[in-house]
């Protein structure tokens, strides 16, 4: 059998800013087939941003592919901002959007940060959402957020984590993320700067099963690299504005949308744990294991079993 391949690159066919608050508006685009089957595409994070690959998972004359940039990132307004950005906010903007866009309902999907907003908005709102399909489960439960940020991954990946506590003075370090938000909201343009830039390349190089070189400009102020951060660490400090374990204590709500779950074996950003407490507690769910894979939607066997699950959904 041959190897699945995205579909070829395609342009949005519509797009625009839609005004979600005195403050925000988010930027949204459509892709493909005006009546085809209606998928939205969540992004992770938060603060990363949509990017046009995600679109070419799905086929164009099949699906009506909806993207949006979430609050403070993307082609959203204001950039980088975290005033009236929460994790509410953003479940209430989809809900705008699909309303915005007359859609009854639609199947969502979403990886990292994507797979918890995915999996929130359907707690909120179940009559909405039609089937999931998820990659790299994050359900920002406290000890996921100390794994990632404070000790754990830290031990696998020790050169890299050297480089991203470097910018914390020593006498701060028993509260990464504590530290980082007073450096990431910091006056001081050249302490955000660094902040950000540390940040984001301890995530961004600790994402493949095979390490990569990571190259991230740090020069623009309303760079990927500070909203990222920023909009990351304000949700964190805040522990995404919900209680902890919010999605597995409200799991019941979702037992009837059919859910597939991708999950690579060594993703050390969102550890197979997560997925694997998802999978037990959501019964109408499905999770594949990829063996050769780390976090990222990029890796080879993450992507073969997407496509084969996007090309099967009925």
């Amino acid at each position: 059998m041959s190897k699945e391949t995205l579909f070829p690159p395609i342009e949005p066919r519509e797009s625009g800013l839609l005004t979600v608050s005195d403050i925000h508006k988010i930027y949204w685009e459509r892709s493909g087939n005006p009546a085809g089957e209606k998928i939205l595409i969540i992004h992770g994070g938060p603060g990363g941003g949509s990017q046009p690959r995600y679109r070419r998972y799905f086929d164009p004359k099949r699906f009506d592919i909806i993207q949006f940039d979430q609050r403070g990132c993307g082609k959203s307004i204001p950039f980088s901002e975290l005033r009236e950005n929460t994790t509410i906010n953003l479940v209430e903007d989809i809900e705008k959007l699909r309303e915005y866009f007359g859609i009854n309902y639609w199947s969502l999907f979403g990886g990292s940060w994507g797979s918890t907003l995915a999996l929130i908005y359907s707690i909120k709102h179940p009559s909405r959402v039609k089937s999931l399909i998820l990659r790299g489960i994050f359900l920002c439960r406290s000890f996921e957020l100390k794994w990632f940020y404070q000790y754990g991954a830290s031990e696998i990946f020790p050169d890299e984590y050297e480089n991203y506590i470097s910018i914390i003075p020593k006498d701060e370090r028993g509260d990464l993320i504590q530290s980082f938000y007073k450096y990431l909201t910091s006056k001081n343009e050249n302490h955000r700067k660094q902040a950000a830039h540390a940040w984001t390349k301890w995530e961004l190089s600790t994402s493949h099963l095979i390490k990569k070189e990571i190259s991230i400009e740090s020069n623009s102020k309303n760079s990927f690299s500070d909203a990222f951060a920023r909009i990351e660490c304000h949700y964190f400090i805040n522990k995404i504005f919900l209680e902890d374990d919010f999605i597995l204590k409200n799991i019941e709500t979702i037992n009837e949308i059919p859910t597939k779950i991708v999950q690579g074996r060594y993703d050390i950003v969102c550890p197979l744990r997560s997925a694997w407490d998802l999978n037990k507690k959501l019964k109408n769910s499905e999770l594949h294991i990829i063996n050769n894979a780390g976090h990222s939607m990029s890796e080879e066997g993450i992507t073969q079993k997407l496509l084969e699950i996007i090309n099967n959904h009925n």
